[in-house]
């Protein structure tokens, strides 16, 4: 049974599918390298502050803000 390897387009498509499906306007998710902190991933709604993780890798920035909004929406969920 061999893992699959998810890429870092796919990892970009299921958050801004997470995040479309529960705040609605998705500005962009997106990612980039920084010289001093690493790989930052960054997502931008229309309505609210954009959220911003970081990771040594591009997939480490990407699950971190994965995590962040499955948390946010969790939190949400409880109210």
């Amino acid at each position: 049974m061999s893992k699959e390897i998810k890429t870092i387009d796919q990892r970009i498509e299921r958050i801004y599918k997470l995040a479309k499906g529960h705040f609605g306007e998705v500005r962009f998710v997106g990612i980039k390298k920084h010289t001093k902190i690493g790989w930052i991933a960054k997502i931008q709604f229309d309505e609210f502050e954009s959220l911003i993780s970081d990771g040594e890798t591009a997939e480490d920035a990407l699950r971190n803000l994965r995590k962040r909004v499955k948390k946010i929406i969790d939190r949400y969920n409880m109210v």
